[in-house]
């Protein structure tokens, strides 16, 4: 890594600022998918749910903070802390905080999957009047994660849908057609984890390989072109949720995404640094 007498990349003030800016938005984002989140959790779960569903339940927020850490411990080491620095102590700490950071995300992972399935249990109304069921604690969904009780003016227009389905877990009803858009978001939710997933990986094997100095040559190649199909899977993730009006989804991703840009940029400029050291340790 270039570093100036302090140990530490030279001052870039405004690009710093503006990378430490990104971060911060994406901290507050956990308190915004946690909010959401527990507000779909009071509708999902009105009856109770255990600890096992908790991760359904609380998914996107175990996600994006896991995600969080993961992406200051990147910071860390592909910016902030000398090569030299990285043995020992803070190496092993490094790692094990970054293991459990990825236990976190496998579990929510998980979590995507099962809320994606548990739209598919789904069985017709058997009710001839939905709006009899005004005193039973039912739930309308309108959208993925978006519900409202059940009251006398949406019962009425669910009435007037041929296509209208129980959710009997959840206590939770809706039309055909917010079903299915529901379960395209929830499909792109679980191709999006996953997608990061495998860029965590290469990003992973990148800063293994470089602190050996092999990070060269068609090695180097091979992981521009994977990330490249990578990340290029996740701008469609979020035009997707744009075209669907899932705005926050959007935004978050859009920040994941430019924070990341910033990860592969400090990997690039400590590749030159090392290319620039070896050059003068062989003259």
């Amino acid at each position: 890594m270039s570093l100036s007498a302090s140990g530490k990349h030279p001052p870039h003030l405004w690009f710093n600022l503006f990378k430490y800016a990104i971060y911060g938005l994406l901290v507050l984002n956990i308190f915004l998918f946690f909010r959401d989140d527990w507000l779909a959790a009071q509708h999902l779960f009105a009856s109770g749910f255990s600890m096992a569903r908790l991760i359904e339940a609380f998914a996107t927020t175990l996600d994006t903070a896991a995600w969080v850490i993961l992406l200051l411990l990147f910071e860390l080491e592909t910016y902030v802390i000398p090569d030299e620095k990285i043995k020992g102590r803070l190496k092993f700490s490094l790692h094990g905080i970054r293991a459990l950071c990825v236990c976190a995300i496998l579990y929510a992972f998980y979590g995507y999957i099962a809320r994606c399935l548990a739209l598919y249990d789904i069985t017709p109304v058997s009710a001839t009047d939905l709006c009899s069921l005004l005193e039973s604690s039912f739930y309308y969904m309108t959208g993925h994660d978006e519900y409202r009780v059940l009251d006398a003016l949406s019962c009425q227009s669910l009435n007037s849908t041929a296509a209208t389905v129980l959710m009997l877990e959840s206590n939770v009803i809706t039309d055909q057609r917010s079903l299915e858009a529901a379960q395209w978001l929830s499909w792109v939710d679980v191709v999006n984890a996953g997608d990061w997933l495998l860029v965590v990986l290469v990003l992973e094997i990148d800063v293994r390989l470089q602190l050996r100095g092999i990070l060269t040559g068609r090695i180097l190649l091979a992981s521009k072109v994977t990330k490249g199909v990578l990340y290029s899977v996740l701008i469609l993730a979020a035009a997707y949720w744009w075209a669907e009006g899932d705005f926050i989804d959007f935004w978050d991703a859009f920040l994941w995404i430019i924070a990341f840009i910033f990860i592969e940029m400090n990997v690039f400029e400590w590749q030159v640094e090392t290319a620039r050291k070896n050059k003068l340790k062989r003259s």
